[in-house]
């Protein structure tokens, strides 16, 4: 048994600093303060708050979120089911998998602007028919944008149970004359109960959370994400109001991220993984194959204005090619300034988060350090933790110190704001390591550090790199996170957009997010080619046949994100 030495206590306690300094303390004053006036205990914030229309935008954002999970969850599920349940061609379900995973690459204030332009008044379907089908402001525009901005998310989810569904169970199944609606049950619907359970929490969480997309498209429709914002950069700031809805937004977020460990037991594990292809059935081809394309062909519209719009003269009354305002947009003064501060800060998120990702995982699964499972119950917390409400108690907490306003502070949000997956994928590599790693190399003399960095890294290389990439474009289009934190000099791209709303500058916010999704293409890009230069397979394929498989860890999701 590999002893606890200095060492490893030496990497252990400023991690806990860290995320007491950066996560608990912060959260505990901004509690604190929803429940003090003048030092004093009180719930007068409260009773101000439940007599105020916060309530009314509470109970909006639950029925829009209810509503946009529902089609989320139906829709990844289709498309996950094409590309796991089908013989349809290789190449199309390639096609299929970048395209629904798109929308992941921008921010999603970007959504509603691009919704604007195909439903709106002079829309790209308006003009096609005559007239809106409907008012693309409320309602209507934040069931379409959160289903455009969670369907990724869900569709990874649920497709990482596919891939590890046993397809023999359906050859039995047809050759005991089982019924169509039978065996779907029990052979698909049954083994992803679980998995399809989670991917409905998570895309109630993620829509109930965000702001980007309201703040677009969210018009007299009050949600819960723009009256936290109006209460605290509206033209009389309330902070302690703030603190209040700051709290009670995170109450939904709790209950599903406990929603999501309690689930876990609808899970179904095999025993060994399955190499039976699908079962070849035209009729089915044909209509899941279809309706995927419909999907696939939604997304293509909506984003495709983000190219069209910018480089024509006046849209939509003059369609003639111009980069007249691609120029004018690179002319701004602050823009170079802005792109080279969101790289900064998704370079510094990138690098940092690696590094404590790595450090946390190591410390949990490799070593023998008394309460490391505490680093468990962090990932869980930052797991429920909206981005603004994090980013409210660094404003409230921080308001006074020399962090206010630095890069330092807006990379800090983004490592733990995003820590769990990275957490998570670390955590799941270093698992399938051989354990006695660590005793080897003690009983030959070397260091535990020397053997973390000389066997332990070389063999999560490719783990390393798409935690790099994960929080790198998330610190590149994350909007919630960081509205709160952004000053004059560390405004970032996802912030400018909303700040050239107010002025109605379309063509430039769309320039800027083109932007963005090439820069995190690029870096996508760079990472997969990384990974593809040199692959290590720590288990063999005889040890992956017969470990049990889980239908469903979001580790492995997360892993599987950037293929």
């Amino acid at each position: 048994m590999l002893k606890t030495t200095q060492t490893m206590r030496l990497f252990y306690v400023p991690l806990l600093v860290i995320f007491a300094v950066f996560l608990i303390v912060p959260l505990a004053y901004m509690l604190w303060l929803s429940f003090s006036e003048n030092g004093a205990f009180t719930l007068q914030h409260y009773k101000e708050v439940f007599q105020s229309s916060v309530i009314t935008s509470i109970g909006n954002s639950v029925t829009v979120s209810l509503v946009s999970a529902v089609m989320t969850t139906t829709l990844a599920f289709i498309v996950a089911y094409t590309l796991y349940f089908t013989t349809i061609h290789a190449t199309f379900k390639k096609g299929l998998r970048f395209i629904i995973t798109l929308p992941m690459l921008l921010p999603t204030i970007t959504y509603g602007f691009v919704l604007i332009y195909v439903f709106g008044n002079q829309g790209v379907i308006t003009r096609l028919l005559g007239e809106p089908l409907f008012s693309i402001y409320g309602f209507n525009g934040l069931v379409i944008g959160y289903v455009l901005y969670t369907l990724p998310a869900a569709f990874l989810l649920i497709a990482n149970g596919m891939e590890y569904v046993d397809q023999r169970f359906m050859l039995v199944s047809i050759l005991m004359n089982d019924q169509p609606i039978r065996r779907f049950y029990h052979t698909v619907l049954r083994p992803l109960i679980g998995t399809i359970g989670g991917a409905f929490i998570l895309s109630f969480i993620l829509s109930f959370t965000d702001y980007g997309i309201p703040a677009s498209v969210g018009g007299t429709y009050e949600v819960i994400a723009t009256t936290l914002y109006q209460t605290m950069l509206g033209s009389i700031p309330n902070f302690s109001q703030g603190a209040v809805i700051a709290v009670l937004m995170l109450f939904p977020a709790i209950i599903g991220g406990i929603m999501l460990t309690r689930i876990d037991k609808y899970n179904v594990s095999y025993q060994s993984a399955s190499n039976q292809a699908p079962i070849s059935n035209k009729i089915k081809n044909i209509c899941f194959g279809f309706s995927s394309s419909l999907v696939a062909m939604a997304i293509i519209i909506i984003f495709s204005t983000m190219f069209i719009v910018p480089f024509v003269s006046v849209y939509p009354y003059n369609m003639s090619f111009t980069l007249e305002h691609l120029e004018k947009a690179l002319a701004m003064k602050d823009v170079t300034a802005v792109y080279k501060n969101s790289v900064i800060v998704a370079m510094g998120s990138a690098a940092i988060g690696v590094l404590i990702a790595f450090v946390a995982g190591v410390i949990s699964v490799r070593t023998n350090v008394k309460s490391r499972r505490s680093l468990n119950w962090i990932s869980i917390v930052t797991n429920t933790v909206p981005g603004m409400v994090l980013g409210l108690s660094y404003l409230l907490f921080f308001n006074d110190s020399s962090l206010k306003g630095t890069f330092l502070i807006l990379i800090l949000c983004n490592i733990v704001h995003f820590f769990t997956t990275p957490y998570l994928m670390m955590k799941n590599a270093l698992e399938k390591m051989d354990p006695t790693w660590e005793v080897t190399g003690a009983l030959l003399k070397d260091s535990w550090l020397k053997t973390v960095v000389r066997v332990i890294v070389p063999n999560i290389r490719k783990t390393i790199i798409n935690v790099f990439s994960y929080y790198f474009i998330n610190a590149m289009v994350t909007v919630s996170g960081v509205i709160f934190l952004v000053s004059t000099n560390t405004i970032l791209m996802s912030t400018k957009i909303k700040e050239l709303q107010h002025f109605s500058k379309f063509n430039e916010i769309f320039i800027l997010s083109l932007l963005i999704l090439f820069t995190n293409i690029v870096v996508m890009t760079f990472c997969n080619i990384l990974n593809s230069m040199k692959k290590r397979s720590l288990l063999t394929n005889e040890q992956q046949s017969t470990r049990p498989i889980r239908i469903w860890k979001l580790s492995s999701i997360i892993g599987r994100m950037w293929r």
